[in-house]
């Protein structure tokens, strides 16, 4: 079946409601998408030079993987050592030696309807959501979460207990992307549709939402998202995590206040030669 005929389909049978609930024939559908979502043929977004962020949102990929929960139902799910009651529609993948994904033992888990290409390293415990698209040579380590929908590039590293979220809705929002090369340091979360361009690095702690102002101290301005665009970190960007002073009410630091200040993503570098070579130590895990 070609993507176009998919695309069809599922749109068809999200546009049915309830109706499609206990039709074989939308299982049938759903079915294929999941299988066409493992296999990298169909993402909920793609790279788009045309657009302002550089980047395309699939909305029938997004509506289908909703369609998938709306059609499951509860189910046991097997397993050697505990137990797991989720949609029926979505149990954990099974990864298998052809697929050339390395998932080293100790409570991992990838769910139905995720793609990981050839090349990827998964340290346990980690857990990659329905929809998620991992690029090859990626390492997922220990603790590390990829939301639903997220898009992670090629030779990324997300390090200990690294949190990227994911946007399944509203369907027409961006998921997070994290493009090629980048280096999401340990502890760091990275939420609401934030694109993190090609190369950049996100030292331990680092928050990104859409929310978070960015201070760039080489070119000396601040990123933000706006109403059209998601908050987008430049290519090549080292970012710390800082703090801003609080310069109103209570919150000023004179003798009588408080002394505040509030988080800040601080950009105090792009990236170079020394910090890629600090970064190599990775490859040598793979």
């Amino acid at each position: 079946m070609s993507t176009s005929q998919l695309q069809s389909l599922i749109e068809r049978y999200v546009a049915s409601g309830p109706r499609a609930v206990g039709d074989p024939t939308a299982l049938d559908a759903f079915s294929q998408f999941r299988g066409a979502l493992e296999r990298g043929e169909i993402r909920s977004a793609s790279p788009d030079p045309a657009s302002a962020s550089g980047w395309k949102v699939n909305v029938w990929v997004k509506q289908g993987i909703l369609l998938g929960f709306r059609l499951g139902v509860l189910e046991d799910i097997p397993s050697a050592a505990l137990s797991f009651v989720d949609k029926s529609t979505y149990p954990a993948r099974r990864i298998t030696l052809n697929d050339g994904v390395r998932v080293v033992p100790g409570g991992s888990s990838i769910r139905a309807g995720a793609y990981l290409a050839r090349g990827v390293v998964c340290m346990p415990p980690m857990y990659v959501n329905t929809g998620a698209w991992v690029d090859e040579g990626t390492m997922i380590d220990s603790h590390a979460l990829v939301g639903s929908c997220a898009q992670i590039g090629k030779r990324v590293h997300l390090s200990a207990a690294a949190q990227i979220g994911g946007v399944l809705e509203p369907v027409n929002a961006s998921p997070v992307i994290i493009e090629d090369d980048v280096l999401v340091g340990g502890n760091c979360g990275v939420y609401e549709g934030t694109i993190v361009r090609q190369g950049a690095v996100l030292a331990a702690g680092t928050i990104l939402t859409r929310g978070t102002p960015v201070f760039d101290l080489v070119l000396g301005n601040v990123l933000r998202s706006s109403a059209e665009l998601p908050l987008i970190i430049p290519p090549e960007a080292v970012i710390v995590p800082g703090s801003r002073a609080i310069t109103q009410g209570k919150g000023h630091s004179n003798s009588r206040a408080w002394g505040l200040s509030l988080y800040a993503a601080v950009i105090v570098k792009y990236r170079d030669d020394k910090t890629s070579l600090s970064t190599t130590l990775e490859d040598l895990l793979r």
